[in-house]
């Protein structure tokens, strides 16, 4: 079995060596991660400039690429050109700070793992919520747990799976609930300075809302102390939407 590791906290992130850990004996593991933190960059790929790729050796317990680009290009180099082998599987994460929500379409973990199922790949993108001791061998524990069942379910190809584990401070998950992302946006503000220069500078900031109006979400099951899975799809028509808008009075023609 090949796994391709991706994030979206760099290469150097304890989020990524403790996945790595959690699955080193599962197969063979390649490693094209960003070479710095790129959270919140959504989907975003580099088309405008070049990426610098090289080889590393991290921390003496493995090699991967580091790349100077998203999570969706260092997916999508490692198909097109880094890699001998396609991956059977793609694993993006661990992620600090759990991605329900709104926070899936603004996730850099996120899009790793959509990347790797555009090219029929079984992805999964794993996150742990923010909490004030984040245990990452622990959710490399669970991470290994929800893989291998995931493994033995034999996906098809293109599925992709957002696991978001439950801060875990003091106790295991309690179970694993597979629920729908919650329609639920962030409280957003932003923090106004200035600069030397007088200028003003903005700093976006913020929080998810104790929000109860989706108790079959996501984030509820989360605080609840379950682990989260979410299957995602990179197609974002709202096909419930589609038969109301094409009976709206549209144009017949602008000849």
């Amino acid at each position: 079995m090949r796994i391709l590791i991706t994030n979206d906290d760099g290469i150097l992130a304890p989020g990524i060596m403790a996945l790595y850990n959690a699955v080193a004996d599962l197969g063979e593991i390649d490693v094209v991660a960003p070479d710095d933190a790129q959270s919140a960059v959504g989907h975003a790929i580099s088309v405008l400039k070049p990426m610098n790729v090289r080889r590393v050796h991290v921390n003496n317990v493995f090699h991967g690429w580091s790349v100077g680009g998203r999570p969706a290009d260092c997916v999508k180099l490692a198909m097109i050109e880094l890699l001998e082998h396609r991956p059977d599987f793609v694993l993006s994460g661990i992620n600090a700070g759990a991605n329900a929500g709104v926070n899936v379409l603004y996730s850099g973990t996120v899009a790793g793992a959509v990347e790797g199922a555009l090219y029929n790949v079984p992805a999964m993108a794993f996150s742990l919520q923010l909490s004030d001791e984040l245990d990452f061998h622990r959710a490399g524990q669970v991470a290994r747990v929800i893989f291998q069942d995931y493994v033995r379910a034999k996906p098809q190809p293109g599925t992709c799976l957002s696991v978001n584990i439950p801060a875990m401070d003091n106790n295991w998950p309690r179970g694993v609930r597979c629920c729908r992302q919650a329609p639920v946006s962030w409280e957003e503000h932003y923090r106004k300075e200035t600069d030397e220069q007088g200028q003003g500078v903005y700093w976006l900031d913020g929080r998810l809302p104790d929000d109860d109006s989706c108790p079959e979400g996501d984030l509820a099951a989360i605080r609840d102390g379950y682990v989260a899975i979410t299957p995602l799809q990179a197609n974002l028509t709202d096909r419930g939407a589609l038969k109301r808008v094409a009976e709206w009075e549209w144009p017949a023609s602008f000849a």
